[in-house]
């Protein structure tokens, strides 16, 4: 677990687990399939975590106004830090004062197939996919369903960032980008408010 736990330096760093429910990444297994999630975060400023699983970890990140059903959405996604595979079920409220302090509910959750190719049609390996900087995969989630792509560009900044965009048409069952304060985690039925609630922070 060696190679992980360098992956997992910077999360670790960051946070301090004696005050922080969030794992410490200690867990190892990764399953028959690729895990994915999307958990919605009240912190400073509000904003969706995708996390997909890459070998041992869950690289992640940051979608300020959260993942799309409309192929005509561009979607903003800021890379962080890897986290632990232990987070995709990790809902509660992170305390004031730790990094990236607020509350958690994983919005959807699920696994992912790895769809990138080369020009000639070859399968590519999505770790190499994203190193190349265009990775597409298709999602088996609740709520998002179909082919999605990650494309890396240069920001304004000078740093790295990605669009994520859905590909092929779009869904009508109503699963679009929710509102996030009314959103319901997949996993307990609750909202951010009520989360909060139940940890006394409401």
């Amino acid at each position: 677990m060696g190679d992980s736990d360098d992956r997992l330096r910077t999360y670790r760093d960051k946070r301090d687990f004696q005050r922080t429910g969030e794992p410490s990444g200690q867990a190892a297994g990764t399953g028959d399939r690729l895990r994915f999630v999307v958990q919605i975060h009240d912190a400073r400023r509000m904003h969706f975590d995708f996390r997909l699983q890459v070998g041992d970890v869950l690289k992640s990140w940051s979608v300020p106004k959260g993942p799309s059903a409309d192929p005509g959405d561009k979607r903003l996604a800021v890379p962080t830090e890897d986290h632990p595979l232990e987070y995709e079920d990790f809902e509660g409220v992170i305390p004031k004062g730790e990094y990236g302090g607020g509350t958690v509910i994983v919005w959807d959750h699920g696994w992912y197939e790895p769809v990138s190719h080369d020009r000639r049609g070859h399968p590519v390996g999505f770790a190499e996919s994203l190193e190349r900087g265009h990775a597409t995969f298709r999602l088996h989630g609740s709520k998002l369903h179909g082919e999605y792509a990650l494309t890396r560009f240069r920001g304004r900044d000078g740093e790295d960032a990605w669009l994520l965009v859905k590909k092929g048409a779009g869904r009508s069952d109503g699963h679009g980008t929710p509102d996030p304060r009314r959103a319901r985690s997949v996993r307990s039925g609750r909202t951010l408010a009520q989360v909060a609630a139940d940890a006394g922070e409401g």
